[in-house]
């Protein structure tokens, strides 16, 4: 690895960011008991707590940043990076931002919790926040806003952003179909921007035709299931 100009608690940060970087992905399922007693169902779990940031956007984050290095859009140093989060997409940004080198600017709702603002200012980001009230609207006004006063920024787009879908067909997919011996007769997964479900459903479903796709979303702090 380069030698890095930054003091010892910013080089011991950035070679640990480094390897983590390494840990994104694969990670292992585990089959249910007691809390599934009873059902006729063999339940496996999917344990992406365990990525490096703890949530399954760590993925996206490094796919979507690598994605823009390959095609020649940014590099480190130079690219000030720019994104709309309201949570663990931001944290996993922030993450790979700073693992690689990129200015991060974030745009959240003011009314993330403080623990995702704490988290992500961590890592070194900048941090916008903006009127609940206006909505997913007022994030995309706000960040379109700081891409056109910004030298060199890139807005990676996480909801039209290819290369977000990409990574769950490429990884995720392939890692429940190996993990399960290829036996999977129901896949339930969350939806944010409907890259985990649409894409790791859409190598099961090219893998096993009869699957069926569940999508869960929480809606006034109630969990309901939508199952297409």
């Amino acid at each position: 690895m380069a030698r890095l100009n930054c003091s010892p608690s910013q080089t011991f940060f950035l070679q640990h960011s480094f390897c983590n970087v390494q840990l994104i992905g694969n990670m292992p399922m585990v089959y249910l008991n007691n809390v599934v007693d009873g059902c006729v169902a063999r339940i496996a779990a999917k344990l992406e707590m365990m990525e490096p940031c703890s949530s399954v956007k760590d993925r996206i984050g490094y796919s979507m940043i690598r994605d823009a290095e390959e095609k020649g859009g940014i590099s480190p140093g130079k690219a000030v990076l720019i994104e709309y989060a309201s949570g663990n997409t931001g944290i996993g940004l922030a993450f790979i931002a700073a693992a690689k080198g990129y200015k991060l600017i974030l745009v959240m709702p003011s009314g993330v919790t403080v623990e995702r603002k704490m988290v992500v200012l961590a890592f070194g980001a900048k941090l916008y926040l903006t009127d609940p009230a206006k909505g997913i609207q007022g994030l995309f006004d706000k960040a379109d806003e700081i891409l056109k006063n910004t030298p060199n920024g890139y807005i990676l787009n996480q909801c039209e952003n290819p290369a977000n879908p990409k990574i769950h067909y490429e990884t995720t997919g392939p890692e429940i179909w190996k993990a399960t011996g290829g036996k999977v007769d129901i896949l339930v997964a969350g939806i944010g921007t409907w890259g985990t479900v649409n894409s790791a459903g859409h190598f099961l479903k090219e893998k096993i035709s009869e699957i069926k796709i569940s999508k869960c979303v929480c809606e006034r702090g109630v969990e309901m299931v939508i199952t297409n």
